[in-house]
């Protein structure tokens, strides 16, 4: 007759440890992950120079001839007007496509060329994204300017992201670049303060570019394309980004020379942007760092922002990216330039394109050196 035997009592233990052996290796690839993040973050040395790429067309720049300068972030390539980032409460980690990012990216060279733009300075430009498919955006957009100098900044790099779990992140690399018809003396990679919390990690390596273009005069054009930062960012912070870029030009100021500062700030740039191209502003809304008005009071003598716009205050050089863009879309203006007193403006403007190649509108400006 067979007899039910019971169980040994070590093959039970056994059942019990598999759950065991499943939570080990569920913390030992998230110790893994956890430690190869935060080893491979590295800032890049303040000070570092920058080898100018290209032949400009034109020669030393000239007094009283009128100039365009064009500052843009073309949100590397994948803000589509349906596009939503997860970062601001939307859907999105990646572009669309491969064949978005390029359409993107050739839209953005397009506005550059119809504005006949002498200047160019632009932000979040990927090289070898997850985000963007690994388009060089920077190659694409140098080739379409053979008669331009440039110069190229990292502004972010960072690890494989593995958030959202749904499509992750990825490894981002990307930086800000710099067209110039005019030929580059020399270039510098200025790294600004960042948050040194967790946060960091979301803000890699943020910086500005310090470009010299000769002037007739024997003096200088010091460009300064900057990006600020935006996520995990307090008024403090900013506040030590802009004492340090401030004091960068008030040197070159004081040496005699031009300068214009041009880019994303992060920041209600004209001051109260949201109130007047918004119907109705949400306490959400209101919240919002990077929605918070800019602090002119930083400025230092001799320079002012260019913010006397030839439309009004009417065209948004940013949208919210929580929802794809449409009526209800949560705009202001984030962009703009900062020039010194022997800069003439003779216009300036945030171009009406509708947010169809990002989630910017590009802001143009023409001037002359005194």
């Amino acid at each position: 007759m067979y007899v039910n035997q019971p169980l040994n009592p070590k093959k039970k233990r056994r059942w019990w440890l598999i759950p065991l052996i499943a939570i080990a290796l569920v913390l030992v690839v998230v110790i893994g992950y956890v430690t190869y993040v935060f080893s491979s973050y590295t800032r890049i040395a303040d000070f570092t120079p920058i080898e100018p790429n290209g032949t400009a067309k034109s020669e030393s720049v000239k007094l009283d001839k009128e100039y365009t300068a064009l500052t843009y972030n073309v949100g590397f390539g994948a803000y589509t007007p349906d596009f939503s980032f997860f970062m601001d409460g939307g859907e999105s980690s990646w572009a669309k496509s491969k064949e978005s990012v390029v359409e993107c990216i050739d839209g953005v060279a397009d506005v550059i060329e119809e504005n006949k733009t002498d200047f160019a300075l632009l932000q979040e430009v990927d090289y070898d994204s997850t985000r963007s498919y690994h388009v060089d955006e920077r190659s694409q957009l140098i080739e379409r300017f053979p008669d331009h100098s440039s110069v190229f900044a990292i502004n972010y790099h960072s690890p494989f992201l593995m958030y959202p779990f749904t499509q992750p992140h990825g490894a981002s690399y990307s930086g800000l670049l710099t067209l110039s018809e005019s030929p580059i003396n020399s270039a510098v990679r200025r790294s600004l303060p960042i948050t040194t919390d967790i946060k960091k990690l979301l803000d890699l390596d943020r910086c500005y570019s310090v470009i010299a273009i000769p002037v007739e005069n024997g003096k200088d054009l010091m460009i300064y394309n900057t990006h600020m930062s935006a996520y995990g960012t307090n008024g403090g912070l900013l506040e030590q980004q802009l004492n340090m870029i401030f004091e960068d030009m008030k040197a070159e100021y004081d040496n005699g020379n031009y300068v214009i500062c041009g880019g994303d700030f992060n920041h209600d740039f004209p001051g109260g942007s949201k109130y007047k191209l918004n119907d109705s502003v949400t306490e959400e809304e209101e919240a919002l760092s990077w929605a918070q008005d800019f602090p002119a009071e930083l400025i230092p003598e001799g320079f002012s922002r260019v913010i006397d716009y030839n439309s009004g205050l009417t065209v948004p050089s940013a949208r919210n990216a929580d929802i794809p863009y449409g009526e209800d879309s949560f705009v202001i203006t984030l962009d703009g330039f900062i020039v010194s007193d022997n800069i003439e403006i003779t216009f300036s403007d945030v171009l009406d394109i509708g947010f169809k190649y990002s989630d910017h509108n590009p802001v143009k400006m023409k001037f002359k050196l005194k």
